[in-house]
């Protein structure tokens, strides 16, 4: 490693890598295991239920006609190229906002990945009660949430100046 890195962001681009790494497996072995719509009940209120989302958050664009594919996927793209800059701007120990930015990072890669391989990203996480059921989900989509909570937790505490100087 150079020395820019170790003192920038980007090494925290192991937290990338790591979920990027449990997501793609995790969907490999729903892919391998289940069949499409295919659903194994684990608690009372939760499934893996095996599904594709031709869509964004909540599936919405999914029945959009195809074009989505390629809209959603130069979406992720830039802020896959976003993040790594600002990540690299910023200083390693500004662990809060690396972490955040990393873990975006990681679930725009792991759905970009099933966007260009299948055209879909495959969802399997399920939660619901009763007649009300929550959509499908995978570890990408935990990693930009996770990721957005930590942006808003840094954005409530206030300017850190040591944690923030370069």
């Amino acid at each position: 490693m150079t020395s820019t890195t170790q003192r920038s962001g980007l090494v925290w681009l192991w937290l990338s890598l790591l979920l990027f790494a449990v997501d793609y497996v995790t969907k490999a072995v729903v892919v391998a295991n289940m069949e499409l719509y295919e659903s194994i009940k684990l608690l009372p209120f939760f499934n893996f239920t095996y599904m594709h989302n031709y869509g964004a958050a909540f599936s919405f664009l999914s029945d959009a006609g195809g074009w989505q594919r390629y809209f959603l996927s130069v979406i992720a793209i830039g802020i896959s190229v976003l993040l790594l800059y600002w990540l690299k701007k910023l200083p390693a120990k500004s662990w809060v906002l690396c972490c955040a930015y990393s873990m975006v990072l990681a679930g725009a890669l792991g759905n970009l990945v099933d966007r260009l391989i299948h055209g879909y990203v495959i969802d399997f996480l399920h939660f619901y009660y009763q007649t009300w059921h929550y959509p499908a989900f995978n570890v990408a989509d935990m990693a930009i949430v996770g990721g957005a909570a930590l942006l808003i937790f840094d954005a409530f505490r206030g300017d850190n100046a040591q944690e923030k100087k370069v």
